[in-house]
């Protein structure tokens, strides 16, 4: 190992992935240790950093080119030792000069105070939250206002992040690329019309919201703003029209991926006086004028009944059809049928279809996904319509890369077995009783 030049050294320490590998790697010798102290880049740790501000020092110490760092405390209880505090968010803001990525789960010992401490880690571009509820809007404040280069924002769960001047402040620095809010009971959608002329650097949005949500106007009302968006997730949009997707269409030539989570007809109370306002026109403004868009979503929210006033088949199947789809996922879509199978087989980029909750889909139609002419992976999930009979042209055939079946009680393991490369089964059919 000695005589091997450093070149090579690097090379193979870079190949090597995970964590526990190059830990054992790096104790074989001096001069492998060496390196692998000044090569690791990410570091992630939680419930194993006992006593936790002096093991991440030490760590910070040996590990000098940090630029990606996770603390998550999933599953912690108290008997597992004191969680990192706002000390643990100083320590690192001395010691990772090159800190690029932060992620924080579970760090219910944070505060606005250990946030503070991070507006000094200048190259800072992405903050991710998830579950920090000691976390103000305060806290959210004072690192954007260090961190001037934040491109990468995400929330979650973040119970008491409420004011706005730090969405203000983001909107007048411009930089922000990507923003996630999923379940912030304190953020609406009105709140982020702060971002202003930001909007049209947005290049990933995602907002979710659980079911007692009462929904605005302020997200639909920015979304034509957003000329550069790549990635939109919308989860429950019950505000959302026609027109605000065909306006959003229109003016996001470069939307790669699109994710619409649609409230059932019965789903909401809210729903009863407010029909739904998403519908083919929407799908169609999407096929006309978003050439590159690769990934669609579309899923119904749990409700009694399916909801038939949405999107119809011919909708989706136009869609499908203009743009070049790569990935497509249908939850409790009613109306995606064995028709739609069909028109799968001329779907010339698909690779990847997931199916949830697809009822109308049968055994004649899944026979037709060995014709698809690029598909490689295929995941069922809770599908009555289907049987062993449905996967027979693909056993043997060496069509699929992986295949996942969960829930599908009428699919045996003995059914899908030689159907794909890899194979993932599982039976659990507690979700219908």
């Amino acid at each position: 190992m000695d005589y091997l030049p450093e070149q090579l050294v690097w090379e193979i320490l870079r190949r090597i992935k995970k964590t526990t590998d190059r830990n054992s790697v790096s104790l074989t010798c001096k001069r492998l240790h060496g390196l692998d102290n000044e090569q690791r880049e990410s570091l992630r740790v939680g419930c194993g950093l006992n006593p936790a501000n002096e093991a991440l020092t030490s760590l910070c110490s040996r590990f000098l080119n940090l630029t990606k760092v996770e603390i998550t405390y999933t599953g912690w209880m108290s008997k597992l030792g004191k969680q990192l505090d706002d000390q643990g968010l100083l320590i690192l803001s001395n010691h990772c000069p090159s800190m690029i990525e932060l992620s924080l789960s579970y760090c219910t010992f944070i505060s606005d105070v250990g946030l503070g401490y991070l507006s000094s880690c200048s190259k800072l571009s992405a903050l991710k939250l998830n579950f920090t509820p000691r976390i103000t809007g305060c806290g959210i404040l004072s690192l954007v206002m260090g961190c001037k280069i934040l491109t990468v924002l995400h929330l979650i769960r973040c119970l008491n992040v409420n004011s706005v001047e730090w969405l203000e402040y983001l909107g007048r620095l411009g930089t922000l690329q990507d923003l996630s809010i999923k379940n912030c009971k304190a953020i609406g959608e009105g709140n982020l019309i702060k971002l202003g002329a930001s909007w049209r650097n947005l290049k990933r949005l995602q907002f979710e919201v659980d079911a007692n949500y009462s929904p605005g106007r302020g997200l639909a009302c920015v979304m034509r703003k957003c000329k550069k968006l790549e990635k939109i997730h919308l989860d429950m949009c019950v505000g959302v029209r026609d027109c605000d997707i065909i306006g959003l269409a229109q003016n996001s030539s470069n939307l790669r991926s699109i994710y619409l989570r649609v409230p059932s007809d019965f789903s909401l109370p809210l729903l009863m006086n407010n029909p739904l306002r998403l519908t083919d026109e929407c799908l169609n403004a999407l096929s006309s004028n978003c050439s590159k868009l690769e990934s669609i979503r579309i899923s119904y929210s749990d409700g009694e009944f399916p909801s038939f006033s949405s999107f119809t088949l011919q909708g989706i199947i136009t869609l499908i059809q203009k743009c070049p789809v790569r990935e497509l996922a249908f939850d409790q879509v009613y109306s995606f049928n064995d028709a739609g199978m069909e028109a799968l087989c001329f779907a010339q980029h698909l690779e990847t279809l997931e199916l949830v909750r697809c009822q109308e889909i049968s055994d004649e139609g899944l026979q037709l996904a060995v014709q698809f002419p690029r598909l490689s992976v295929l995941r069922l999930v809770k599908c009555l319509g289907v049987s062993d009979e449905g996967f027979r042209p693909l056993v043997g055939s060496y069509k699929l890369e992986t295949l996942a079946v969960e829930g599908c009680p009428q699919v045996s393991e003995r059914g899908v077995f030689g159907a794909a490369r890899s194979v993932s089964f599982r039976q659990d059919l507690s979700w219908m009783y």
